[in-house]
């Protein structure tokens, strides 16, 4: 008997152990918001497309590295439910962020960020985490959102004017004028000229723009370039590169300032797109969600004031190189600014069927 009562203590201290180390792998798991900076060139945007396997987006990184560093079961980053995932904003292509934020279920282990980072590539980096509310989810508790993009001036240079591309300086009245034209955005509007796939009448193509800009210019590798920052609840699909797209055709002569009023009405409007390459989704607001739970001693308001700095190396180390080098090597600005000429911004699309019909 007494040495069965040894065996049995001895299982016991065994089986403990085992309870402890599955105890660390059932760590409890807690609701946290992740933010995010990255580099978006050779991506397909942000969001996970399963099954797709040849278009790599942001996410296919991320899930990949917070399996690896033992925050999430393998199993969760094959079916992202799990572990309630969600981002607060879908980039598009090639778009990059400064301050991306996704909520999702982890288990926090120690020195979480580090070894999340250590699993991604450098273009792509966690600057903070927050625990919030079991509830939370980030795209709806989304307030508003910030995008900036960065454009080499010559973009607004008249149509008329021969322009040496890395001599060309903005003028005051120009940026006047443009400025004057972005400001024509704030307010509710009817956006569907806007993006594809929505009709005049379709509620969801209202949108609520609160500023858009553009700031003063600056000269990076003997180029000028201007940053225009837009803020508002929420941006549809080539929303901002179309809104930047046709105050580009106003400020260079091809379309009349008359085409803005046209473009929130019902008719359809030829609005060309920008490039996606200077887009960069800067910060997501949470205002509604601070006022109520960030001070109720629990948890924090989602603020990254203590990460502005981490913010701003990044976007000096990955981001603005990517914009310039790859506007200098492949000219996107340029070659698209030559396709202006092709769109028809005087005609409505019904004119512009009645006249094929009687060419025909």
């Amino acid at each position: 008997p007494e040495e069965n009562g040894h065996q049995n203590k001895r299982l016991k201290r065994d089986a403990d152990e085992e309870d402890a180390e599955d105890q660390s792998k059932k760590s409890p798991k807690r609701k946290i918001v992740l933010l995010m900076a990255y580099s978006g060139k050779g991506y397909h945007g942000m969001q996970r497309n399963l099954g797709s396997s040849q278009f790599k987006t942001i996410e296919d990184d991320l899930v990949s590295a917070l399996v690896q560093s033992g925050c999430i079961p393998e199993n969760h980053g094959e079916d992202m439910k799990k572990m309630s995932f969600q981002r607060c904003a879908r980039t598009d292509k090639g778009v990059s962020a400064a301050g991306q934020i996704v909520s999702l279920k982890v288990r926090l282990i120690d020195d979480i960020l580090e070894k999340i980072n250590n699993h991604l590539p450098s273009h792509i980096r966690i600057l903070g985490l927050k625990r919030v509310t079991g509830g939370f989810n980030s795209k709806n508790k989304c307030d508003a959102r910030t995008y900036s993009y960065m454009l080499p001036t010559f973009a607004f240079a008249h149509k008329d004017r021969d322009v040496q591309e890395e001599v060309y300086r903005l003028d005051k009245e120009t940026l006047e004028k443009v400025n004057r034209l972005l400001a024509c955005y704030k307010g509710t509007h009817n956006f569907h000229n806007f993006t594809s796939q929505k009709g005049p009448r379709d509620p969801s193509a209202k949108r609520y723009i609160m500023e858009m800009y553009c700031g003063e210019p600056f000269v990076r590798e003997n180029v000028e370039f201007a940053v225009i920052k837009v803020k508002g609840q929420s941006f549809m699909m080539h929303q901002i590169r179309k809104m930047i797209g046709l105050v580009i055709a106003i400020v260079k002569g091809y379309a009349a300032e008359s085409i803005l009023e046209r473009s929130w009405g019902e008719e359809k409007v030829d609005v060309p797109k920008a490039p996606g390459l200077g887009l960069v989704l800067e910060r997501v607001h949470f205002e509604k969600y601070n006022r109520r739970f960030g001070n109720d001693g629990l948890h924090e308001p989602l603020e990254w004031t203590e990460e502005e700095e981490k913010i701003a190396v990044f976007k000096e180390q990955f981001i603005y190189p990517t914009i310039i080098n790859t506007e200098k090597e492949e000219k996107s600005m340029a070659n698209w600014l030559n396709t202006l000429s092709i769109h028809d911004f005087n005609s409505s699309a019904v004119e512009l069927q009645a006249n094929n019909k009687n060419s025909k």
